[in-house]
């Protein structure tokens, strides 16, 4: 059993055909996740429960009888629920809350036959792109580490399901996306992950941000993962490899600011591989693209954030006020947002004020939203477009310290992946290359019109076979 090469289709299916038991895959996971306890990528390793459903599965396994995820070990991020493991969202006012009982898109994967063998760690409450994380590390070091490089980040906030994905503890797992949460990862990480259209997967469960902008996501070694776990959680037929000649994308110079070297380098070449093959690239314009989204990612996000939350707490049942909750944030990035914009119900002003947030908020469901969606649409009709692609972020992995939490970080991160998520779009995440000088993993990512979810995943396939899997970190 190669853990570097293995995928979970490949898994599934060495588990169904009965060259190796649930049993001997989990127990390598395990393995691996407590040799890496470097990496602060759990908050629980469910050690004893997942051998058990391990054992389980293989004893209840009829020979012929095979499930999507059958036998395999999975990982979900710490905001999603799993009955009988704490769900702490990252923050220790939540450490103690142990849900009955899983949320929909857990019990989903669970009904597929994987085993899931804990928790991952993540930017706390899901509010930040690095993943640095000071309320719980199983390292003698605070935050989420990259999977190739321990001194860098893990991206955010999905932060430890990309880790553990990228180390090739696990072929798969659940994170969740607002504004590039399970992408960010998965870039800077190497896997593969989809955040879907808005309403593709059912949401219960999950400590929320932002009803407009969150979603789980799947994230894993490859895109045909994510196509299998996809079908896993929406439903609908296998997914096959598009037809790469038939493609036409575009590339729209708003994403292609502030790039470093490598990703610069690595997102050209990969152009060109594409073309190549046979695939139709057009520039196109989105002028507008940034402006538009300046006036719809914070305000929906920070006013969204306060009723969605008090809302959340309220069906855990802990008796935790959303007060209670800002009280205890441990990261002073998080801690700050909360207490200076979500509690008191504000967004940034100009000068370093702050004003009343519901005004621009219904502004901008009301007209920039709309506007935004119109852009995207126009785009897409008007070029004929299966996708817009771009590189998934600007920089590689960034060093981690407390300075990677910046503001100034923060936007960069998530300034490709942020205005497909205000607009409601899917978009995808696939690994292109390490980069030539850092060594680190470059991402790409393509965003589709609404309700394009398994064209996108059919063209990632398509892709993947182009560029080929990054080698296994330390290779």
């Amino acid at each position: 059993m190669n853990l570097d090469q293995l995928t979970a289709t490949q898994a599934a299916a060495d588990v169904c055909a009965g060259k190796i038991t649930s049993k001997a895959l989990t127990a390598a996971a395990l393995a691996r996740a407590k040799e890496l306890s470097r990496l602060n990528a759990f908050i629980t390793l469910d050690e004893a429960g997942a051998m058990k459903a391990a054992e389980a599965f293989d004893a209840g396994r009829r020979e012929g009888e095979c499930k999507p995820l059958g036998g395999v070990p999975v990982v979900i991020k710490d905001n999603i629920e799993v009955a009988g493991l704490p769900a702490s969202a990252g923050t220790p006012a939540l450490k103690s809350y142990v849900p009955a009982n899983d949320a929909p898109v857990a019990a989903k994967l669970r009904e597929a036959g994987a085993i899931i063998i804990g928790k991952t760690n993540m930017h706390e409450l899901a509010f930040g792109i690095s993943g640095y994380n000071t309320a719980f590390k199983t390292s003698s070091e605070f935050g989420v580490r990259n999977a190739y490089d321990v001194a860098k980040i893990a991206g955010g906030s999905s932060s430890g399901t990309g880790a553990a994905i990228g180390a090739r503890i696990v072929t798969a797992g659940l994170g969740t996306d607002t504004g590039g949460s399970v992408r960010i990862p998965c870039a800077v990480n190497g896997c593969a992950s989809l955040r879907p259209t808005v309403g593709r997967y059912p949401q219960g469960g999950i400590a929320p941000i932002s009803h407009t902008r969150d979603t789980a996501g799947p994230m894993a070694a490859t895109i045909a993962d994510v196509a299998l776990l996809d079908r896993v959680l929406a439903g609908g037929s296998p997914v096959a490899p598009a037809n790469l000649k038939e493609v036409r994308i575009g590339v729209a110079k708003p994403l292609l600011a502030n790039l470093d070297g490598d990703t610069d380098a690595a997102f050209r070449a990969a152009l060109d591989q594409l073309t190549a093959q046979g695939v139709t690239v057009v520039e196109v314009e989105m002028d507008k693209l940034g402006e538009l989204n300046n006036q719809v990612g914070f305000p929906l996000a920070l006013y969204e954030a306060y009723d969605d939350m008090v809302a959340y707490l309220k069906h855990t049942g802990t008796g935790i006020t959303i007060e209670a909750l800002a009280r205890e944030i441990a990261s002073p990035d998080v801690k700050g947002t909360y207490d200076g914009l979500v509690i008191p119900r504000k967004l940034p002003g100009p000068d370093n004020t702050v004003v009343d947030a519901k005004p621009i908020y219904e502004a901008a469901m009301t007209t920039a939203r709309p506007a935004l969606q119109a852009l995207y649409r126009d785009t897409f009709t008007g070029n004929k477009l299966d996708a817009i692609v771009f590189p998934t972020v600007p920089k590689v992995a960034i060093d981690s310290n407390p300075d990677a939490s910046s503001l100034a970080n923060f936007g960069l991160f998530i300034q490709n992946t942020d205005p497909g998520s205000n607009a409601g779009l899917p978009g995808i995440q696939l690994p292109i290359a390490l980069g030539a000088s850092s060594k680190l993993p470059v991402g790409l990512e393509l965003d589709g019109p609404a309700g394009s979810d398994t064209r996108l995943l059919a063209i990632g396939m398509a892709m993947e076979k182009v560029f080929g899997r990054l080698p296994a970190p330390g290779k």
